[in-house]
């Protein structure tokens, strides 16, 4: 019987529970990536993995060398799928792991994971996509972006005329899980303009997230141009929409004059103390950078005796800076940079 409080002993991975392995992961990560990884699940997933966190008491190295290692594969087995797909997933493992261990890392990610259909469209220039897609209807155009990635997507989204535009985000952001049959149909029709296509199968894409992805890599003017007509069409999207576009961590893009404008009008007594309680590195050294001295010890200060807070007014504070820095964007009085030779500043 293995002693209390200790994980499962076994050294390999596979012979431990999916949560087990989740906690063995998180642990060795450390609390600052914990933290990071927590906002990005349910509530139920963060109690269940939460629970299983707590009755770690020791990991055998063997076992937690395991747990990484199998994670490692997985990550580079998926994105050798987002790549290429399957087949060429399956060669790069063989040369990487042989083919047993390709076989057995590929079993487990297909198990829970669906390749996305479209994968012709993701390899494709958005040119050439524009040309086949233009004339579809919009709820069409919008199944097929939602696939693509979001810098393909925005390239797309900015050569559409500005009412569609408008009319396809909008079925982005409100799609939700799509029926087989629906994307089958779909490629069945581009398959006359393309020579290379993949087996359809359901996935749930587009979202809210999607839609943000999208907008965050699209120019400013296209960008406002949608907001502003959903603001009309759909106040409570648009409002939703706004409050993703720019995450707290996305701080460490700012340039130094737009990030002291923003501080200036950031409370440091309560909000960025909690706001870097969980923030990462880069966040945490671009702020001090851009602080004074004195500032900066009295915000380490306060950080150092905040003591245990709930997670969700970390992102309540996250949140209030963030919206300060989205006003003075608004405002003119601040740049958000989103990437490309047009948003150099100079």
């Amino acid at each position: 019987m293995a002693e209390a409080g200790t994980v499962a002993q076994a050294n390999a991975p596979g012979r431990i529970s999916g949560r087990e392995k989740a906690a063995i992961l998180l642990v060795s990560l450390g609390q600052e990536f914990a933290a990071q990884v927590f906002r990005h699940l349910a509530e139920e997933e963060i109690e269940q993995i939460t629970l299983q966190i707590a009755g770690v008491r020791r990991v055998e190295p063997a076992q937690q060398i395991g747990v990484l290692e199998e994670c490692r594969q997985m990550l580079l087995a998926n994105e050798y799928l987002e790549q290429g797909g399957i087949e060429y997933a399956r060669e790069v493992l063989e040369k990487a792991l042989g083919a047993a261990k390709a076989a057995e890392v590929l079993s487990r990610l297909t198990s829970t994971l669906t390749v996305r259909p479209f994968e012709f469209a993701r390899q494709s220039d958005p040119a050439q996509l524009l040309t086949f897609i233009q004339g579809e209807h919009p709820q069409t155009i919008a199944l097929v972006l939602a696939h693509l990635h979001p810098e393909q997507a925005s390239t797309v989204l900015a050569a559409l005329e500005a009412e569609r535009q408008i009319d396809v985000m909008r079925r982005v952001a409100l799609m939700d899980a799509t029926s087989p049959e629906v994307v089958r149909e779909v490629e069945r029709v581009l398959e006359q303009k393309f020579t290379t296509l993949v087996a359809g199968g359901q996935s749930r894409v587009g979202g809210v997230e999607m839609a943000v992805s999208v907008l965050n890599h699209a120019d400013r003017a296209t960008e406002k141009r949608i907001l502003m007509a959903l603001e009309t069409e759909d106040p409570e999207l648009a409002q939703e929409l706004r409050r993703r576009m720019f995450v707290f961590d996305d701080i460490v893009g700012l340039d130094d004059r737009s990030l002291q404008r923003a501080l200036r009008e950031v409370d440091f007594t309560t909000d960025m103390p909690l706001a870097l309680k969980v923030g990462s590195p880069e966040v945490k050294a671009k702020v001090m950078r851009n602080v004074s001295k004195r500032q900066g010890e009295q915000l380490a200060e306060a950080m150092e005796f905040l003591g245990p807070v709930r997670l969700r007014e970390v992102e309540d504070a996250q949140q209030r800076v963030v919206a300060i820095i989205r006003r003075l964007e608004d405002e003119g009085e601040i740049i958000i940079s989103r990437g490309g030779v047009d948003e150099l500043v100079v």
